[in-house]
């Protein structure tokens, strides 16, 4: 790489993430509006000072516009979703059946907002846990600003690991690791230690969201139950199967969350009344509320749906093959920035397999939940109509954030104004780096809203620098997979999705700057933790 490393190149690359940062969180625009600012700073520090012409623009802006609309799909299905369950009245149902199992409001809130999230994230990913998880807190008088945070910090431990295992993959194949070997499982073991760390705090955050100290104090004993059996379950199978490592320790969570709710300590009703989380004028509305004739299990069909055709298609090795053979993408030629940065040509562009992408699961899921509501007449006449002009009414405003954040990210990464951020990182702080490796994680993931294209981005680049500084490159791997995955809960993209199905569009920066306290503190903790595993 030719571009040079500097102090001003440095700046000029950060830039746009500092404009939206400061137009998000300090001056609470919403994602729409910053993001066409955060855009145009890309193009003009990409055009000015990282040589880019044209063609390099309009080539990455196309694959960002293709990118976006992967993901738009992916928020219109999960919409789609909700829509069905809304109109059947399914989450009066499904809040009503859930409080009967959990009468601690608080193990309440874990189990929806933490515990099924991780399902979700072991089976799904792509945001799909935020999109859904946001009206379920809601459905249970979570307040919408809340109902997006909490799923956020939910799924974000399972990223690496979830997915079956794409984040991982992405990782080991950037790093050049050879599936079962001592280096590839070294590496797993080093990431899911470091995810254990952030699945503990995730837990414990919720509950010091619900009520502080009352609540950690009351749900201590849970959270340390859930945090061992997620984080400590997956330590252990990433030895075993990587592809399972996220999903089993999620589904063993969620019966024991339910059997939890059984115990002497968590059985009787139990609720901070002034829960700054809770809408209780919210609660006590909808109880007046007519409710359904319907069954917890029966409100949950869409989601058994989704768990079963998931599972089915992803584990299935025939089944998976025949379907992923279906693809499409485009192809886009090399270009270079008057550097020498070099973006190699593709004759066929981040592929999308529809029947096995997230949206297909989302839509066949929601298709089986109108075709079933309505034939217990739970969705009268006009019923599914209302559903999807909703769902499109819902999407369209989102559109235009997803679509700016995604080309600015391709921009930033096409132009060589994402490595020159890592670069100069690296360059600057030498040893000390390796504090620092889970923030290059956590700004690839912030930046693509994928930690799968964050260890894409950068994999290579921390195997390269820990070697450099004679560092342990397993370790350092492992914490730019964790630190991409706490970046999920900060990415713009996937906050968007969750202020779309929460209905606070335009929030993106109040829930951004809650977040921040989390996950910054978060991420300098795993840094220093590797810093004297490692270095001293």
């Amino acid at each position: 790489m030719n571009i040079p490393v500097n102090l001003f190149m440095w700046i000029m690359a950060f830039l746009p993430i500092a404009a939206l940062l400061i137009l998000m969180i300090k001056c609470g625009w919403g994602a729409t509006e910053a993001a066409p600012v955060g855009l145009l700073i890309t193009v003009v520090t990409g055009v000015a000072f990282y040589k880019a012409d044209i063609t390099l623009l309009a080539s990455e802006s196309a694959k960002g516009v293709w990118n976006a609309l992967i993901i738009l799909i992916i928020v219109w299905t999960a919409i789609l979703m909700y829509q069905v369950g809304d109109e059947a009245k399914a989450f009066l149902v499904i809040r009503n059946g859930m409080r009967k199992l959990l009468p601690n409001e608080l193990l309440l809130v874990l189990a929806m907002g933490w515990i099924f999230e991780s399902f979700l994230q072991g089976i799904t990913g792509f945001g799909v846990p935020v999109a859904v998880g946001a009206p379920l807190l809601i459905g249970i008088g979570v307040k919408p600003l809340c109902a997006v945070i909490i799923p956020l910090i939910g799924q974000a431990w399972g990223n690496t690991f979830g997915t079956l295992g794409a984040a991982w993959d992405s990782l080991a194949m950037s790093a050049g690791l050879a599936v079962g070997s001592s280096e590839y499982l070294t590496t797993a073991m080093w990431t899911a230690f470091f995810l254990f760390i952030w699945t503990a705090i995730g837990g414990f955050a919720t509950c010091w969201f619900y009520g502080k100290g009352k609540a950690l104090k009351k749900g201590f004993v849970a959270v340390a139950i859930m945090a061992v059996i997620q984080g400590g379950g997956e330590l252990l199978l990433t030895q075993v199967s990587t592809t399972l490592a996220c999903f089993i320790p999620a589904v063993i969570s969620l019966v024991v969350i339910l059997l939890l709710g059984r115990t002497k300590m968590y059985k009787d009703e139990w609720c901070i009344e002034d829960s700054p989380i809770m809408n209780r004028d919210f609660a006590a509305a909808d109880g007046e509320e007519e409710i359904p004739d319907m069954t917890l299990v029966q409100a949950f069909v869409p989601y058994f749906a989704l768990s079963i055709i998931t599972l089915v298609v992803l584990l299935v090795k025939p089944l998976n093959t025949v379907l992923g053979q279906i693809k499409f993408g485009f192809a886009f030629p090399e270009t270079s920035t008057g550097y020498g940065y070099v973006n190699k040509a593709v004759d066929c562009f981040s592929p999308l397999a529809p029947f096995t992408h997230a949206s297909m699961f989302l839509f066949v899921s929601a298709i089986i939940g109108l075709v079933y509501y309505k034939k217990h007449g739970w969705i009268g006449e006009g019923g599914t109509k209302r559903v999807f002009v909703k769902s499109v009414s819902m999407t369209m405003p989102s559109g235009i954030a997803v679509i700016g954040l995604v080309i600015m990210s391709k921009i930033m990464d096409g132009t060589g104004q994402t490595v020159v951020l890592a670069n100069g990182i690296a360059n600057v702080l030498g040893k000390v780096y390796i504090i620092f490796a889970p923030f290059v994680g956590l700004l690839g993931t912030f930046m693509t809203g994928s930690n799968m294209s964050s260890n894409i981005l950068f994999g290579s680049f921390q195997m390269t620098t820990a070697k450099l500084l004679g560092a342990n490159t397993a370790a350092i791997l492992g914490a730019q997979s964790a630190g991409g995955a706490i970046g999920a809960a900060i990415s713009p993209s996937k906050i968007i999705l969750g202020t779309t199905t929460a209905s606070i569009l335009g929030s993106e920066g109040e829930v951004m700057k809650k977040l921040m306290a989390i996950t910054i503190p978060a991420t300098i903790l795993i840094g220093a933790v590797l810093f004297v595993m490692t270095a001293l």
